[in-house]
């Protein structure tokens, strides 16, 4: 499918693998979009800037890519970070269509069905897009696909209005008359206000004039504040609402200076927020920010996971925001005849936006037309030949996110003589094409069945959130295929009992490795050679300095699982390679807090009685700090203490060995390296399956006892 790209200041169309339908989700082809003149151009301007200015823009991605390059390397992340901007980003959050797929467990839409979409990242510029439910609405029968693609800008809109709460004869000022300003506008005009609006655009002026705005003030032309303040008998106004964008805070001093005591101001748009005292004090005035489009909105439990909430305690939602301003619209309370164009084709969208960015006056609304296309429905695309038989492991990557791309992939491609990187599938086709043109895939997609019914793969890695590994797992090992699946295999004691009968059914299938990576990094390798031939059992002490996650992050929700399930497992393994035994008893306690800002899984120990006599503690924090090293391990055994220090360096006392690197190194080439050798040997698997089985188990007992 064609999919609006921006990169380097401009925007072009590229093809891309199509979306399939999610669980919760509406698959939609779109016919119209909406172009957000303010957000989208300055999104346009921005990638065209180096990338030392954009850092400078955006001061919290510095902060993460810095420590990211003290863990990995300044090379590697400089690479992950250029080429997803090379591949260049997705534009577009306001989309108009018709279903054509729903997802599993959706309820109240068909295929067939007419409906407005909503959010960055998803109601894209592109002709197929999966939407989740709750940022999805039906449209009014009497209405058509280019008013309702407008969908989000009226719920930003809308969102600025209620936060200002108007009331029936109140004079309320709006700033910015673009868009946002201009439905903002007609808004107040349907709840009965007196509405004064301001602009540098004398004709935006007029032609909220002419959608029934009562007073318009050129800015610029004189005292904004002197002519409000005579406009309101004196008083100032009742209500200011921010819908104009400026770095400048000067826009928010005036709209605090026209207002009457205890009046109400209102940010919508992307404004300067510095704040004199003086301006707000004396009148005690109100000051407040809308978010977007609405309650619901950057809540995943809501947008992502289709939970609403009650409408008997939030009576507007995101989602009933988009439909009213719809039937506010079919209705004709609001009218947009006067700003509206005629669409321009996808193939014309470099055009639209030429036109936007051009000097002088620029239109209102800008629409992207898509005609329908039967190709665009295609969800894998070949992006470069395949390779001829060269004896090589043909490799699927499944989950194209973060890490894979910054850490498999990389490694994958230093082992090319190894591995043959077949397909690369993702949730959105950008990002499965961008990554596989980046790393020399043959095929991109968004089809994890068409992975499965491929007999020219040989192994699936799966690096997907997870609560997908297990099920993708067990799927991939009844079509056949090799399994390398990131931690954790499995989230429940059911997910794991089906993988288990799967090989008690099929005791010679194909070969599974969950990514425990730790036991095959090189400071591993030197403390087991520093073991070998131990005459006694084992006190192992490993400190995991984890750092705090909020409890809205997705590793705590249905879709992690959890951080000891998540990511404590890494250890159980560590110990069960370190032991090469496996736990006898298990006990674990967390601590126990009179708030909720801390979870049981935040801060707890786990100790693990093994078969051979050792005994392993794990002590896993976040309430650590985060400049101390994440991770560090002693080993006391035969007179020996062997020292790992966040696997920078392993240090031995009492006895000969050691190792030390520059930068941290956990295995995960090493792990590859090892899964390479036995499928293209036979030999041992790297990782026993009993060993996989009772890792996984022991997440889940320590689970159990620190919910107690």
């Amino acid at each position: 499918m064609k999919q609006l790209l921006v990169k380097s200041g401009k925007v072009f169309l590229k093809d891309v693998p199509a979306p399939t339908v999610s669980p919760k989700n509406v698959l939609v082809s779109v016919k119209q979009s909406c172009v957000s003149v303010g957000t989208e151009m300055a999104g346009v301007k921005m990638s065209g800037l180096p990338l030392y200015r954009r850092a400078l823009k955006q001061p919290h991605h510095v902060k993460k890519a810095l420590q990211l390059m003290k863990d990995q390397g300044f090379a590697r992340v400089y690479k992950q970070i250029k080429g997803k901007l090379d591949a260049g980003l997705p534009t577009g959050y306001s989309a108009a269509g018709t279903v054509i797929a729903v997802g599993s467990e959706v309820e109240g839409l068909k295929i067939g069905d007419r409906v407005a979409c909503a959010g960055a990242g998803i109601a894209n510029h592109a002709e197929i897009i999966d939407v989740p439910v709750n940022l999805t609405v039906s449209i009014p029968d009497s209405l058509e696909f280019g008013p309702a693609a407008t969908v989000t800008l009226g719920a930003i809109a809308m969102q600025g209005v209620r936060r200002t709460n108007p009331t029936l004869g109140e004079t309320v000022v709006v700033i910015g008359l673009g868009i946002l300003g201009q439905i903002t506008a007609q808004l107040l005009t349907a709840s009965g206000c007196r509405v004064i609006g301001t602009d540098v655009d004398e004709k935006r002026i007029q032609t909220a004039l002419d959608n029934g705005m009562d007073i318009g003030i050129k800015a610029g032309d004189g005292d904004l504040v002197e002519k409000i303040t005579k406009l309101t008998d004196g008083y100032g106004a009742d209500a200011v609402i921010i819908t104009a964008a400026s770095s400048s805070s000067e826009i928010l001093a005036q709209a605090f200076q026209a207002c009457r005591r205890k009046a109400r101001v209102v940010v919508v748009g992307d404004v300067g927020l510095n704040i004199a005292r003086s301006d707000i004090y004396t009148k005690e005035l109100d000051f407040f920010i809308s978010t977007s489009y609405g309650p619901g909105r950057y809540d995943p439990l809501y947008e992502e996971e289709g939970a609403d909430y009650p409408i008997a305690y939030v009576r507007w939602t995101e989602n009933r925001n988009m439909s009213e301003y719809l039937r506010q619209l079919a209705a004709g309370k609001i009218s947009l005849a006067n700003m509206l164009q005629d669409p321009f084709d996808i193939d014309r969208a470099e055009e639209a936006y030429g036109l936007l960015s051009a000097p002088g006056a620029k239109p209102l609304l800008v629409l992207l037309k898509y005609p329908e296309r039967e190709e665009a429905r295609k969800a894998t695309l070949q992006v470069a030949a395949p390779a001829a038989k060269s004896g090589k492991i043909k490799l699927a990557l499944i989950g194209a996110g973060g890490f894979a791309q910054g850490m498999h992939l990389p490694n994958l491609q230093k082992l090319k003589d190894s591995y043959e990187l077949h397909t690369i599938v993702s949730r959105t086709g950008l990002s499965a094409r961008g990554a596989a043109e980046r790393f020399g895939a043959a095929n991109a997609s968004t089809d994890f069945e068409a992975v499965l019914a491929d007999p020219a793969i040989d192994l699936v890695l799966i690096a997907t959130r997870h609560d997908l590994h297990a099920d993708m797992t067990l799927r991939a090992l009844k079509a056949g295929k090799h399994v390398f699946v990131e931690k954790p295999l499995a989230m429940t004691e059911e997910e794991l009992q089906q993988i288990e009968s799967f090989y008690s059914e099929n005791p010679k299938g194909p070969v599974l490795m969950t990514g425990f990576n730790r036991r095959f990094s090189p400071a591993i390798a030197a403390a087991k050679k520093a073991l070998a031939g131990r005459t006694s059992p084992m006190i192992v002490n490993y400190r995991m300095n984890a750092g705090y996650i909020p409890s809205d992050h997705w590793v705590h929700g249905p879709q992690g699982g959890g951080r000891n399930i998540g990511e404590a497992c890494h250890i159980y393994d560590l110990f069960n390679a370190l032991t090469e035994s496996q736990p006898v008893g298990i006990q674990a306690a967390s601590i126990v807090s009179d708030t909720k800002y801390w979870r049981p899984d935040d801060n707890f120990v786990a100790t693990l009685r093994y078969a051979d006599g050792s005994v392993c503690t794990l002590t896993y924090t976040a309430m650590g700090s985060k400049s101390y090293p994440k991770e560090r391990a002693e080993i006391f055994v035969d007179g020996k203490v062997l020292t790992l220090d966040d696997y920078k360096q392993l240090s031995v006392a009492g006895g000969s060995g050691g190792w030390k690197a520059l930068t941290i190194e956990k295995g995960q080439l090493e792990e590859l390296t090892a899964l390479a050798a036995t499928l293209k040997s036979g030999s041992a698997w790297p990782i026993s399956l009993e060993d996989q089985l009772a890792t996984t188990r022991a997440s889940f007992e320590v689970d159990r006892q620190i919910a107690l």
